[in-house]
């Protein structure tokens, strides 16, 4: 009896050993704080009684936008609350007496989804998208496609970082999205 029991428990041994951990493995990648600026967004800027000042700027390469009157205006890395903040100052600085201005994000800058989706490419960002929605964006899974998890490459600071997650997964715009696929 005793040697049935160690037999059962060597065929069991590298069963067990075979067990995998179905949860994505997960790497620091930053979901929440205030949205930060960057190249590619559009910024609908308004300024009160001014309709030459009044008007839409896309953040350029060099992280500024360009405006009438006051010039280039470094915006990357910074919030709409920075933002109305400098450009208020600069008119308060010999354009305007009391400058009125309201800065919101009008056209956030597109993310980027390859791999096992029928369309892979760049797509506008919808605030509050996750990468399951960002994969029915791109036409839907393949018929290959790791249909668990992906992988999501994303800025911070000047580090890209990577991360393996759920397809509930908060995405950001400018993350790329790789979908992986499966193996039988």
């Amino acid at each position: 009896m005793r040697w049935l029991r160690l037999f059962i428990v060597a065929l069991l041994l590298p069963l067990a050993a075979c067990a995998t951990n179905t949860r994505p493995a997960t790497y620091l990648v930053e979901t929440h704080g205030p949205y930060t600026l960057d190249t590619g967004d559009l910024l609908r800027v308004a300024v009160y009684g001014e309709e030459q000042l009044t008007g839409e700027y896309r953040v350029d390469d060099a992280g500024s936008i360009s405006m009438p009157l006051i010039g280039s205006v470094p915006v990357r890395g910074t919030t709409t609350q920075v933002v109305t903040a400098r450009i208020t100052g600069a008119l308060a600085g010999g354009y305007l007496r009391n400058p009125n201005v309201a800065v919101e994000i009008a056209e956030y800058r597109p993310f980027f989804i390859q791999g096992e989706v029928a369309g892979s490419g760049q797509y506008p960002y919808v605030y509050g998208m996750t990468v399951r929605a960002a994969i029915s964006t791109a036409g839907g899974f393949t018929d290959t496609a790791d249909r668990t998890r992906a992988l999501v490459y994303r800025l911070q600071g000047s580090e890209m970082v990577r991360g393996t997650v759920n397809l509930d997964f908060p995405v950001q715009p400018g993350d790329t999205i790789v979908i992986l696929d499966r193996w039988i």
